[in-house]
């Protein structure tokens, strides 16, 4: 492996509602990054040959440890990240939710398919196996700092993969935690490793014949780095970007219910999801009318603070760069002619935060127009057909998610002319455990979660048989 100096960087987490550094861990050296990858290597020539049975007891007991040390992980999450508690352990069960899928499914996901193909001596069968491929790098994001990582490992490893997991820089305590569960659910030590490691480690790890394919979920910026790397050494790679996603409420919605799901999704960890319903759509100045109030007043209502307090409902930003970068947008569009609904921005004082607030009439040369705006900031725009709703939400450069309400046959043809991923029609679709998740254009390629995230990392192997 190539020499990188990385003496002198380190990964560090902070509270980001009081800005005190929790933890400063090193960069691993080269030799402890050769040493995790040989492991991982290592572990998944045995692994890869454990039975269905033996993997769904390895899972089981892996939710067991999990769940009873949730409260520790949801603790640890709120002080890294910043979201609150409570949100902290609904995340924990996402996790338990996922393991619980594959367990349930991931037999029938690599039971083997037979067939027959002609051949000039009569019929010859076929065999295709779903086989693993070897070890895949996952590279993770802060906002759902246990969630992601193990949406990336428990697919892989069913499957007979094995995982190296590099975290998010600012939330790598979270993630760290779970080295220990997976040794005492009885996984092959290196079956899934954390990995400190630095941008250019990262590169060198996709460049070895060791690694066969990577995972990433974050900004369309790293995606095209990890992708153009994973191009140069032709290997498989899923890349979950950025979103803008539009959430449409034609004349025929009930408005107010509209209204209550658009903000409820559009706040949750602070508005700091990928798949949020960032821009909404209203079509006509009698839905504006029965809808921006009511969502206006949810944003008024929102109680900023310390995730740790029960009352509050709205973290802060994950560090003050986003607040310092949502900042910018935000007075960006005012000063370009954006009206005020809701007034909020950056705080005084510690900590990362941002009041919640609401703009409309957003001119189209204003960066959160065509930019993603992570974090607590609700856009309105109003329009007067539902052409002119499609054609507005199909401008963005990202495709991830969509929704639309409104009568359910018209609802329907409306999402489909969306060009995304997935689209809710007269819910909310975020990113269930069940289905496959992933995006068009600038959102990335591939899917997570589901069959489909079984698939994105199986060796679709046939055999004929003579």
């Amino acid at each position: 492996m190539s020499t990188v100096d990385v003496s002198s960087r380190a990964y560090r987490t902070t509270n980001p509602a009081t800005g005190e550094t929790l933890t400063t861990y090193d960069f691993l050296s080269e030799a402890e990054l050769e040493a995790k990858l040989a492991k991982a290597d290592a572990a998944q020539k045995e692994w890869r040959t454990t039975t269905i049975d033996e993997r769904i007891e390895h899972f089981l007991r892996f939710v067991e440890v999990f769940e009873s040390r949730a409260e520790d992980f949801a603790r640890q999450v709120t002080r890294e990240m910043g979201k609150p508690l409570a949100q902290s352990r609904a995340e924990t069960q996402l996790v338990g939710a996922i393991f619980r899928y594959y367990v349930a499914n991931g037999a029938s996901f690599l039971q083997e398919t037979h067939g027959e193909i002609p051949s000039a001596a009569g019929p010859r069968k076929t065999l295709t196996r779903r086989e693993p491929l070897g070890v895949v790098l996952g590279i993770e994001p802060w906002n759902g700092p246990m969630y992601q990582s193990m949406r990336a490992a428990a697919p892989n490893l069913f499957l007979g993969n094995t995982v190296l997991l590099k975290p998010a820089e600012i939330c790598a305590g979270s993630t760290l935690m779970f080295d220990e569960l997976f040794l005492e659910a009885g996984f092959p030590e290196g079956a899934y490793q954390t990995v400190l490691a630095s941008v250019e480690q990262v590169a060198t790890y996709i460049a070895d014949p060791r690694v066969r394919a990577v995972t990433l979920t974050g900004s369309d910026r790293a995606g095209a780095a990890v992708g153009e790397l994973a191009g140069k050494h032709i290997k498989p790679a899923v890349l979950e970007l950025g979103g803008s996603d539009a959430f449409i409420v034609l004349p025929s919605a009930d408005a107010a219910t509209a209204a209550g799901v658009a903000s409820s999704c559009r706040l949750a960890l602070g508005g700091q999801i990928c798949v949020s319903p960032k821009r909404v759509i209203l079509v006509g100045e009698k839905t504006a009318e029965q809808f921006i109030p009511a969502y206006v007043y949810a944003f008024e209502s929102m109680v900023m603070g310390d995730g740790f307090d029960p009352t509050v409902t709205v973290g802060p930003l994950s560090s003050q760069a986003a607040v310092d970068i949502l900042q910018e947008q935000y007075e960006d569009a005012i000063e370009k002619g954006a009206k005020v609904l809701v007034e909020g921005g950056r705080q005084d004082g510690p900590g990362a935060f941002f009041k919640p607030a609401v703009i409309t009439d957003i001119p189209s040369d204003a960066r959160v127009y065509s930019e993603e705006a992570f974090g607590p900031l609700g856009m309105v725009y109003v329009v007067k057909t539902v052409d002119e709703a499609v054609e507005l939400a199909n401008s963005s450069v990202y495709g991830l998610g969509g929704t639309v309400y409104g009568d359910a046959e018209e609802a329907f043809q409306v999402a489909s002319r969306l060009d995304t991923g997935v689209t809710g029609v007269n819910t909310y679709a975020g990113a269930p455990v069940e289905v496959g998740f992933g995006g068009t254009k600038r959102s990335g390629l591939g899917r997570e979660l589901g069959p489909q995230g079984m698939d994105s990392f199986c060796n679709l192997r046939t055999y004929i048989l003579g």
